[in-house]
């Protein structure tokens, strides 16, 4: 199915523009990921260590009264979230000292005595210790930095060594974009983001492999065209099926952002923000960057 047919639109002519723009978006991510290790972001408690624990009542409940509640115990530092539907609440508390255990039951016999006219079930309890905390941590960048090598080992070996450059630092750029628009809305980043993020990478790097297959397969082709056409013309013959993949995509997470819950809100909207970074990223980041190895004949250099 093709929305659109025989555009030819001059993406490459745009490309300075949009170097300033993703240059912004790269600094963004570049300022989060190095304020992120030193704990000045708002991690979950995969990161920080802490407890997490999800009540569902039995009646709707006032979230002032369950902060006055907390106050009152002395858990001024936890963090609630009240869902949308289902009288449920998730109480946060991150860095917690002592005994994990110790500090759950707690929480529960709280509420049970500040709620005794509204009975509540623990739907779920997750503790993490902090030295596990800072061991994800490591984990969760070397995820990353093995998924962006072998993005590179891949395109190098199914193109070249030069398409694998291109791709990586697209897809570098998307996951970067992604991570500093979620620290300038303090959303909190934790394993499920992080997840998100290395599926990010996958569809990135499938999108700029299509329009990269075409360049190849136009430099066979039209091997004597200038390279900026031959790239504009090799965009504009895929542009109909990237628009119809990413716009499936975007609608399926428009569903989940709308109607999935509070439980996957974030991990939808990093990958809503993601296919739309990604899109852009492998018509007007991964593509103009082949200029970069620009022969002095206006080929590729092999």
């Amino acid at each position: 199915m093709e929305l659109i047919k025989n555009t030819k639109i001059d993406f490459i002519g745009k490309r300075y523009y949009a170097f300033v723009f993703s240059a912004a978006l790269a600094l963004t991510g570049i300022v989060a990921a190095t304020l992120i290790p030193l704990g000045k972001a708002n991690l979950g408690i995969d990161f920080t260590g802490g407890v997490a624990i999800q009540l569902k009542f039995e009646k709707p409940f006032a979230l002032e009264r369950a902060r006055k509640v907390l106050d009152g115990a002395d858990f001024k530092d936890a963090e609630l979230q009240e869902f949308a539907s289902g009288n449920q609440l998730l109480i946060r508390l991150k860095n917690t000292e002592g005994v994990l255990k110790t500090t759950s039951d707690k929480l529960t016999e709280v509420f049970a005595k500040g709620f005794a006219d509204n009975k509540f079930i623990v739907e779920s309890t997750t503790a993490v210790g902090p030295t596990v905390g800072k061991k994800l941590q490591k984990d969760a960048l070397w995820a990353v930095s093995i998924s962006l090598l072998g993005i590179l080992i891949y395109v190098a070996w199914r193109f070249e060594l030069i398409f694998g450059i291109a791709a990586v630092i697209a897809t570098f750029h998307d996951v970067l974009a992604v991570l500093g628009i979620f620290y300038l809305l303090n959303r909190e980043i934790n394993l499920l983001i992080i997840t998100a993020l290395l599926t990010l990478a996958g569809y990135s790097l499938t999108d700029t492999v299509v329009v990269f297959d075409r360049i190849r397969e136009n430099l066979r082709k039209r091997g004597r065209e200038a390279l900026e056409d031959l790239i504009n013309r090799s965009i504009n013959e895929v542009l109909s099926r990237t628009i119809v993949t990413s716009s499936t995509v975007l609608i399926v997470l428009l569903a989940l952002l709308i109607a999935g819950g509070e439980v996957i809100h974030d991990f939808s909207l990093a990958l809503f923000l993601g296919v739309l970074v990604g899109t852009y990223s492998s018509i007007f980041v991964a593509s103009p960057l082949l200029l970069l190895w620009k022969g002095k004949r206006g080929r590729l250099i092999r």
